[in-house]
Order: C-alpha cells, then structure tokens, then sequence
C-alpha cells in the first residue's frame, strides 16, 4: 500500500495496480506498473486548473446523487443527515409508486429529481452521474443503510488528488449490522477474485457507496443494468488507470422496507462482469452528461439551502 497525504483520513487504504510494496517476483511481466500508474497520474495532474495556483486553490463544490424507488419511509431520514458541505443533491426516481419524491421534496426544497429512463440501479446510476453538476460526486442509496455523516471521509481523498474513492466495511474504522453470512462469504470470494486477476488489495467489492471526481466520469463508461454496475465503477476505474482510495464504512440495516438485491441472482451478474472485464475486450461508449437545458427544468425554480439562506461556500482542495 502506498502511503496517504498526512491530511487523508488515516483509515483509508491507496489501491493500486501492484503497488510499489510488493515484492519483485510478485511484478513479473508486468515491468513497474504500480509505480508508473501512480507517477504518471501526478504528472498528468501538474497542469491542472482545479490545484492552487499562485497559493489560492480553486473551489470545488460537492454533489450527492441518490438512486430511489419506493423509499418514502426511508429518503427523509437520508436527507436530513447531509453534512452542509454538500452543494447539490439529486434524487433519481425510478419509477415510484409511493410518495418518495413528496417526502423528499419536502425535506429539501432544493433537491432536484431527475426521472429515470428504463429500468434497473445500472441506469439509474449512469442518469444520476449525468445529471451532476458539482466538481465532486458521491452515490449514496436512498435506504438509510448508508450513513450520509460520512460523506466528508468520501471526499477528503478527492480534495487530495485521487479520482475515484470506495467505501470498505472491512477496513479499520468500517463495519456492517446489515451483512448476512451468505452475503459475506460471496463478497470475500469476489474481492479475492478481484484482486487475483487485476492484481490490487481491494477488501470490499459489493458496497455502493464511493466518490469521484466529475472529470472522471466519461473514463468509466458504464453498461451494466443491474446491481453489478458497483463492479463495474471498480474495475473500470482501474482500466481508466484513475487513483483510487478505500475508506472505512459503516453498513447500516436498511431502516424500513425490503431490499431488491438478490444474493445469489446479483451474485452471479457480478461474477460474469468480472470474467467479462477481465478476459473480452470491447469497446466502451462515452457517457455524455444530460443537457443542461433539459435538467434545468426538474432543478427548484431557487435553490437554496435547507430553510433557505445563501448557498452553501463551496470546499477549497485539501480543506473540509
């Protein structure tokens, strides 16, 4: 493991493709990789225009985008737990036939809601990366299993250079009250399979929470419909050589309702996105974000912060 910037979360763990601690022998034909990666991400990141220039840092803003169906009895408690250095956040509704999106309005005002186009968490994800506005992006479910006072820890990394940060509940500081043994056991047998065949140290794979820097979010190219596409933001964010960070998490139970994630079912969707992005290649489309114009028309005629008020200040890199 490569070491953090003194001001990153102590608990949270670099991944990278063969990192620079392990052993020679462990490299072989696959001459400096994890190095390379790592030098070639800082040299790239030399020229950009959101890193202090002449001592005075570019604000970044931060978005949370939230995937809902049916969650009325859930979503107002997830809203009025944002931290205030949230900027934007998005509800994407997939389809409802409750009140989700009357419960979440009223909690706050200023959300916006974009309708989801078809079916599935996949493209409930990819609409609600498109519709993004902020510098940074963090995905948190709409089930309270999630606890939204961690999004600082989510977006720490991000303010310190890396691209793409993933929750862990096995990491020191993380944990879970919502993981059933059955779903334990598959998801070490995937993340052990993970790390064989892409050569990194993940300790969590099947866990949706994680952050990533706008910029970043053509490079991953998302496909998938189901619960896998959280397999494939990983893997893809390794293949778009982006500098990825774990944090520590903690799973809560899902505070009403039941779950559409099928362990065995999704198990094997997840399964078959690692085979199929480890061994075929094809190509990946470019995701374009949504028309501003067109998202315009679902954001609050005055957005302000909860209670009204004066937008929030947005974060300067390397501060929270």
């Amino acid at each position: 493991m490569t070491s953090l910037p003194q001001d990153v979360d102590n608990h949270a763990a670099i991944v990278s493709p063969l990192s620079p601690t392990h052993d020679s022998g462990a490299a072989a034909g696959h001459e400096g990789r994890g190095s390379v990666s790592l030098l070639r991400t800082r040299e790239r990141r030399a020229g950009r225009d959101d890193f202090p220039v002449n001592g005075h840092p570019r604000r970044q803003t931060v978005s949370v985008v939230i995937p809902a169906m049916n969650e009325e009895h859930n979503i107002g408690w997830v809203l009025e737990r944002m931290p205030s250095i949230v900027d934007e956040v998005i509800l994407v509704d997939g389809h409802s036939s409750d009140r989700t999106v009357e419960v979440a309005r009223a909690v706050r005002p200023d959300l916006v809601v974009v309708p989801q186009r078809y079916r599935g968490k996949g493209d409930a994800v990819r609409v609600a990366f498109g519709a993004a506005s902020c510098d940074l992006v963090v995905m948190i479910d709409a089930d309270g299993s999630m606890e939204p006072s961690e999004i600082d820890r989510f977006v720490t990394p991000l303010l310190n250079g890396y691209d793409f940060v993933k929750g862990s509940r096995f990491l020191a500081g993380g944990g879970s009250s919502d993981l059933t043994l059955i779903r334990k056991l598959g998801n070490q047998l995937l993340v052990r399979m993970t790390n064989t065949m892409f050569l990194v140290h993940f300790t969590d794979l099947c866990y949706g929470y994680c952050s990533v820097r706008r910029e970043c979010l053509p490079a991953l190219a998302l496909t998938s419909h189901g619960f896998e596409i959280e397999t494939e933001l990983v893997v893809h964010a390794l293949k778009a050589d982006l500098r990825i960070a774990e944090v520590p998490s903690n799973e809560l139970p899902r505070r009403c309702g039941t779950s559409n994630l099928h362990a065995f079912r999704d198990g094997k969707r997840v399964l078959r996105t690692l085979l199929r992005e480890r061994f075929v290649r094809r190509p990946r489309p470019v995701v374009d974000p949504i028309d501003q114009r067109v998202l315009q028309l679902w954001r609050p005629a005055a957005a302000q912060s909860p209670g009204g008020g004066a937008p929030r200040e947005a974060l300067s890199e390397g501060t929270l």
